[in-house]
């Protein structure tokens, strides 16, 4: 049976390989209340640690990573690609408060090459251990004549936990909160059919050398993820944060308005940050009309919280001891026409 499924494209001994490979990594990303190994029919997770909490909200996420995997394989590069898959799914979680507890993953690819699901796992794993959530399990299937043998696509899902009480959301936001943005580590995991489409039209490859990137291309697209959990965790169980926002697809201003109340606006001031090169490479080079890149890309900000301003020194404090830059972008205020909107005014320095 086992020669008659690899003639038809599926390879068990693959397979069995990967898993082998990938097991060191999976070992790496683990909780204590993790039981057992990768191997069963379901991962487990110890759920008694949540009889400290007076009422515990489960918070999940799932995800993938769109079309940035296509850079990962034109590039043969696919260690980083994990990193994305977990900043996805773990920083949604934590804008409510809650804290990520465990992860599984899901991998479809054309054809098992055992070092490459390794390399993907590797990534997730390691992403894992940086959001401090264990990765408990997962699949990698095999769909030969439905992907290209080196065609594969991720997607994950997460459980967090929070305290009702302290649950964070539009409930709390008030006017004067100040809008701090925390910096974004470049391109995140949205807006890539746009990159893609820009720099094919463009005739750029992605082995060129840029010099306002100081690196080739390929390596700029491929800069992992952000994975902000265990800072804005931190930040999120100080008194005076009332809410945040992760910056994924819809831009800026879309996520931040998910967040404010229908009776508060915010307005947020350009000038206050310098997106990085990679932002203004992609505006230049495919003539993409601001409003159409702030709609599609995170523009340099990645993460947002709503918070008390007497708070906002020890909250930049906080956050730069976990090595994120952050800042006051902007203000909430009561809404005179239309509420739950965000604005953007001004302009980026030397754009």
């Amino acid at each position: 049976m086992t020669d008659a499924y690899a003639e038809a494209g599926v390879s068990i001994e693959s397979a069995d390989k990967a898993v082998e490979l990938m097991k060191v990594w999976v070992d790496k990303a683990r909780r204590p209340e993790v039981i057992g190994g990768i191997g069963g029919f379901a991962g487990l997770f110890d759920a008694g640690a949540l009889t400290s909490y007076r009422r515990p909200l489960l918070a999940t996420s799932t995800d993938g990573v769109g079309t940035k995997v296509a850079i990962a394989q034109a590039m043969d590069v696919h260690d980083t690609i994990g990193f994305d898959l977990v900043g996805m799914v773990v920083d949604d979680l934590v804008v409510c408060g809650a804290e990520p507890l465990f992860m599984t993953d899901y991998i479809a690819c054309g054809r098992v090459v055992p070092e490459r699901i390794a390399a993907i796992v590797k990534g997730i794993a390691e992403a894992c251990v940086e959001a401090g959530c264990a990765l408990v399990g997962g699949e990698t299937a095999e769909h030969p004549g439905l992907l290209g043998p080196d065609d594969y696509d991720v997607a994950g899902a997460t459980t967090g936990v929070v305290e009702a009480d302290d649950l964070l959301g539009p409930a709390r936001v008030r006017p004067g909160d100040a809008v701090l943005a925390m910096a974004s580590s470049g391109l995140h995991s949205n807006g890539y059919s746009l990159v893609r489409h820009v720099v094919a039209k463009a005739g750029w490859a992605y082995d060129r050398d840029v010099p306002e990137l100081g690196r080739t291309l390929g390596e700029e697209l491929l800069t992992p993820t952000r994975i902000y959990a265990k800072a804005c965790l931190e930040l999120a169980r100080r008194d005076g944060v009332h809410a945040m926002a992760h910056v994924t697809g819809g831009g800026l201003a879309a996520n931040l308005a998910r967040v404010l109340p229908e009776e508060l606006h915010a307005t947020l001031e350009r000038g206050t940050w310098t997106p990085a090169p990679v932002f203004d490479l992609v505006r230049r080079l495919g003539d993409v009309p601001q409003p159409d890149l702030e709609a599609t890309l995170n523009c340099g900000v990645g993460m947002v919280a709503l918070l008390d301003p007497g708070v906002i020194d020890a909250a930049i404090a906080l956050l730069d001891g976990h090595g994120i830059h952050a800042w006051v972008a902007g203000e909430v205020t009561a809404a005179s026409g239309a509420g739950g909107t965000v604005e953007l005014v001004g302009q980026h320095p030397g754009w």
